[in-house]
């Protein structure tokens, strides 16, 4: 999700050109995903939990 984040922020040209998407609305979507994504990253997988957790 980082990655995609990135390239969006980068190049959304496309998606505000004709006023289809304004760009105060992809910037405050672009903030609260990357808030998203940093907060899921700092909880363990189930899988990771089970292998390394169970030590």
């Amino acid at each position: 999700l980082g990655e995609a984040l990135d390239e969006l922020e980068k190049d959304h040209d496309y998606l505000t050109a004709g006023g289809v998407f304004p760009e105060r609305l992809l910037d405050q979507l672009i903030k609260r995903l990357r808030k998203e994504n940093e907060e899921i990253s700092k909880i363990p997988h189930p899988v990771e939990f089970a292998k390394y957790y169970d030590l």
